[in-house]
């Protein structure tokens, strides 16, 4: 436990020494406060209770009166009437309960936007997606578990919070009521406190040693469930590959049996909390009736009244409560042990991404030429793709890159966008040029037609008539009327659309070097020769490097480079 409290107060300590920690300290204060004064209409009502008995007790109808509605004065003092107690207990409640979830809103806002950060810095996102360290699903680390750590970690601090205050307002009121006791010849005095602390410490050496098993489980549980959620979406997203391949089969036995791997481990988990719940509601039944029977014995010999019996059997409860804080948050604390290892692993996760070897090195050199130095070129696994790669491709040059599947063309475009993170030497492009990478399933962004159109820019950064001028030459008019339509366009879209598309962002974002990574494989020929007209009558001044598999592309371009053997050759 010590080691998961030291992982969760480094996730949780970040934010109360943020910016925001003058606003979240004063927030916290005030709910710690409302926790407090909702203790001490506890304690209050514990003596109301008394007073209320004893009048019975006594069928003293005006005190009974009085008590229920204004106020009157007992043997424990001036004691206001129940309807005022709990007016006041309700409001304090109610604000107990909205500001905590308004600290948790702000406080999952913080930790997400953080966290979300770390994943797109450096491009972790990207790493952590080629090779494994130690973290899967980030986006139900960022999306669920950020929440649930946040929401537990105030849930269950408060709730011990509450748990020790209660724990000592009642302790003394116990130990003042219950009395000695002789046991074997020796006077315990406040034995009801012994008793109290006796039966939290056998529970709680019980629940654990029944509930023990939950911690692996939970953690196992919120895993498989993220993999069968990953994999329905992916089927969506994939819904037409999986129609033409009419693997509708396939695909319902792989979904099947990670749903079955799910199945199996809330099996286990059902068993495991079963047997803690047995235990635990068995406690605490016997608790309600515990301290009736601890103290009873006084009651019957007269040196309690009723009243007094019922305010020694809340306190007990209270008491023993408080110290069984553990046993009734048994499995919860199994959960929260659980997301404060999945947050903390996809921590370290995105902080060795961070800190991992850059690989080559993309940076700004002379204008006038992109030049490749010493370039090697490698898989996750450590097999080189091209070694020792050297080139110039001058501005305004149209070149064409060629060499068999495999061989690392992409992977050499993804090393002059800066991204790839295995292997070795520089790539310098000109100082201050802008790039745009085109890959051949372009990416299609969540939201409007228009957002897609102008990715990677702003929306609003074009004007309409720009956007349909874009749209003509890359022949998609007929998608002009749709533009602040939203739709799952990477669905709606033909592959040859789609390509279109990206010719289209590109006439819009006017880069000063245009790669195309088989950027017109859905096009038939006439399509494509369009869209390399295209390209050359509205950018005549701008540089296109293609990969390509077909030797028509070949005429549109002035340059050829081949990768073979793990060489870059000029062909």
């Amino acid at each position: 436990m010590p080691a998961v409290l030291r992982e969760a107060w480094s996730l949780a300590a970040p934010y109360w020494r943020s910016d925001e920690r003058w606003r979240a300290r004063l927030l916290l204060a005030v709910v710690v406060a409302l926790n407090l004064a909702l203790v001490f209409m506890s304690v209050l009502l514990s003596y109301w209770n008394r007073e209320f008995f004893n009048a019975l007790e006594a069928r003293d109808q005006g005190l009974f009166t009085a008590l229920l509605f204004t106020a009157a004065d007992t043997e424990s003092g001036w004691m206001p009437g129940f309807a005022w107690i709990a007016a006041a207990y309700i409001v304090i409640a109610v604000y107990a309960l909205y500001l905590r979830q308004a600290l948790q809103i702000r406080w999952r806002a913080w930790i997400t936007e953080k966290l979300l950060a770390q994943w797109l810095e450096r491009r972790a996102y990207y790493r952590l997606s080629l090779e494994s360290l130690g973290t899967d699903n980030p986006d139900q680390r960022l999306a669920e578990d950020a929440k649930l750590f946040v929401d537990d970690t105030l849930t269950l601090g408060l709730g011990l919070m509450r748990s020790v205050v209660t724990l000592f307002s009642f302790l003394f009121v116990l130990w003042s009521l219950s009395g000695p006791a002789t046991l074997f010849g020796v006077e315990i005095p406040g034995y009801m406190v012994w008793v109290a602390i006796l039966y939290a410490v056998l529970g709680t050496w019980l629940a654990h040693l029944i509930g023990r098993r939950l911690i692996p489980l939970n953690f196992n549980q919120q895993r498989v469930e993220a993999d069968f959620r990953y994999a329905l979406v992916r089927f969506r997203d994939s819904a037409e590959g999986v129609a033409l391949h009419r693997g509708e089969a396939e695909e319902r036995a792989g979904l099947t049996a990670r749903f079955r791997a799910l199945m199996d481990n809330w099996w286990q988990l059902m068993v495991a909390t079963k047997r803690l719940t047995f235990f635990t509601a068995g406690y605490s039944q016997v608790a309600i009736v515990f301290p009736f029977v601890v103290a009873a014995p006084a009651f019957f010999a007269g040196r309690i009244p009723l009243g007094g019996l019922t305010q020694t059997a809340t306190a007990f409860a209270e008491v023993q409560g408080a110290l069984s804080w553990i046993v009734d948050n048994y499995a919860r604390l199994t959960e929260w042990r659980a997301t404060v290892a999945r947050l903390t692993g996809f921590r370290d996760a995105l902080e060795a991404a961070a800190t991992a070897d850059a690989g080559v090195v993309a940076t700004p050199g002379p204008p006038g030429a992109l030049t490749l130095d010493g370039v090697t070129l490698a898989l996750p696994g450590g097999r080189v793709l091209i070694e020792g790669a050297r080139a110039e491709i001058r501005a305004g040059d149209r070149v064409l890159v060629t060499g068999a599947s495999g061989s690392g063309k992409s992977t050499l475009f993804r090393a002059i966008a800066g991204i790839w993170p295995f292997g070795t030497g520089a790539v310098r492009l000109p100082d201050g040029a802008r790039a745009l990478f085109l890959p051949q399933r372009p990416y299609l962004p969540l939201g409007t037609l228009r957002r897609a159109l102008c990715y990677p820019a702003a929306p609003e950064a074009f004007p309409d008539d720009a956007i349909r001028s874009a749209l003509a030459d890359a022949g998609l008019s007929h998608l002009a009327p749709r533009l602040d339509e939203e739709d799952a366009w990477a669905a709606r879209l033909s592959g040859g659309e789609q390509q279109r598309l990206a010719l289209a962002r590109a006439l819009l974002n006017a880069p000063d070097w245009l790669f195309l990574d088989e950027a017109t494989a859905s096009l038939d020929e006439d399509a494509e020769r369009r869209f390399y007209e295209t390209l050359r009558e509205r950018l005549p001044g701008m540089t296109v490097v293609s990969i390509a598999h077909r030797p028509a592309v070949a005429r549109f371009h002035d340059r050829r480079l081949r990768v073979e053997g793990g060489r870059l050759i000029e062909a």
